[in-house]
């Protein structure tokens, strides 16, 4: 037990991934002090009043918590999710604690500084340009090639990225992208860059996962995921990983190396890491690192191998330990294979079924199905959506065996998704899709 170490968790929201690391701190004796946009009047679900911020104002925020914090000891910090890992960072250097620069956080929220630093340590990468999103850019002017994707700078989960194969594919890409940049959801979390569009050379091949964690600028592989449907557009919304990686063990050393690349480009220094990767005959080919782990549910897929035998530890309290320098941050990865699905949304709409999740947990290798929609909700399907209806999860003896499980569970599952209706927004009086 540790009772004397406190832990600044950086999160956007209160749900899933924090009941994680609340159990997991439980565990190991420590305590969690959350610092969150949620408002500082409503009632914390775990007893601990969180401390309000701001994350699109990072460096008040950083100030808010140090503020808050002062007199007390902090032994470690952790950001969930990309928008808090920039207040995060600027609190640890105002605390002295250990974790990313903020300069190194601010290149990874923008996708146009990314591309330019990973260009400048000569790492593959597409051809690039920024556009405003007004007016509309004609690409015959700006020199632009097919096939090619656009990009919302700031936004996150493949929200907003669409592949254009002709002009008229990028003028519909483009006005899709400005719609929702404009909108009033988007807006109200006032990120950077919301008038901005990357556009870049697509590249082919298959693509990957890694989930890593970095200490003093090392960085240490936890594990490759393998993405085995197609991500050829238009719209590139994920759905399973599988590890290990059935890929040749030279690719995955370029893999790997790739990596440790990207991550000494952008001055990564301390702290999980989460990257995405495409692989050509050319290479491999950095497309994002974030400094922060896996996100949603997305983290049960991983366990590891710590003291006891059979008893393996989670991803959350590989990290509490790493942020807190308790032994066990360096255990491998346990050596079954595993996988996880996030469910697709075939439309947007609203949900107002779900049928067959029995019948989905009872296929062999499947240990867990997690709907995290909620009936008669909107949802959005890709490229405005952002999330999705759920989480299947499968272990097995071999990656083939636990993509075969995840699939065969999958289509035991039906949603029923009736259309939006339209309706009147107040301060404009246009007609809008409702939840959109």
């Amino acid at each position: 037990m540790h009772p004397s170490k406190r832990l600044l968790l950086f999160t956007a929201k209160l749900g899933y991934q924090t009941r994680s690391f609340e159990d997991a701190a439980a565990k190991l004796g420590v305590q969690l002090v959350y610092i969150t946009d949620r408002c500082h009047q409503l009632e914390d679900p775990w007893g601990d009043q969180a401390i309000a911020v701001h994350f699109e104002s990072p460096e008040v925020a950083a100030y808010t918590v140090m503020e808050a914090v002062r007199g007390q000891d902090v032994s470690g910090i952790l950001a969930l999710g990309d928008r808090p890992a920039a207040a995060a960072a600027y609190a640890a250097r105002g605390l002295g604690i250990r974790y990313n620069h903020p300069a190194a956080v601010e290149a990874c929220r923008s996708k146009l500084r990314m591309k330019e630093v990973f260009r400048d340590a000569g790492l593959n990468v597409p051809w690039f340009r920024s556009l405003p999103i007004d007016p509309p850019p004609e690409p015959v002017l700006l020199g632009i090639s097919f096939p090619c994707v656009l990009k919302p700078l700031s936004l996150s989960a493949s929200q907003g990225v669409v592949r254009a194969n002709n002009r008229e594919d990028f003028l519909a890409a483009a006005a899709r992208d400005r719609r929702l940049l404009k909108s009033p959801e988007i807006l109200a979390t006032r990120e950077p860059n919301l008038d901005q569009m990357l556009v870049e050379g697509y590249i082919p091949g298959r693509e990957v996962a890694v989930e890593g964690l970095v200490s003093d600028g090392v960085l240490k592989i936890l594990a490759i995921f393998d993405k085995p449907d197609p991500l050829e557009g238009p719209y590139f919304e994920e759905t399973i990983y599988v590890t290990p990686s059935r890929l040749p063990e030279s690719v995955q050393q370029a893999i790997e190396k790739c990596a440790r690349d990207a991550v000494r480009a952008l001055g990564l220094s301390h702290g999980p890491v989460h990257a995405e990767f495409r692989i050509t005959d050319d290479g491999v080919w950095p497309l994002e690192v974030a400094p922060r782990p896996i996100g949603g549910l997305c983290a049960r897929a991983l366990r590891f191998s710590f003291d006891v035998p059979g008893q393996p530890i989670g991803l959350e309290e590989l990290l509490l330990r790493h942020a807190l320098e308790l032994p066990g941050w360096n255990s491998p990865r346990e050596q079954i294979s595993s996988g996880v699905m996030m469910i697709p949304v075939p439309r947007s709409g609203i949900l107002e079924g779900v049928t067959g999740e029995e019948a989905a947990r009872s296929i062999p290798g499947i240990t867990e199905l997690s709907i995290t929609a909620r009936l008669h909700d909107a949802i959005a399907a890709w490229p405005e959506g952002s999330s999705y209806l759920g989480f299947l999860f499968a272990r097995g003896d071999t990656p083939e065996k636990v993509e075969r499980a995840l699939r065969e569970a999958h289509q035991k599952i039906s949603f029923a998704i009736t259309p939006n209706l339209p309706v009147e927004h107040p301060a404009t009086r246009r007609m809008t899709n409702q939840g959109n």
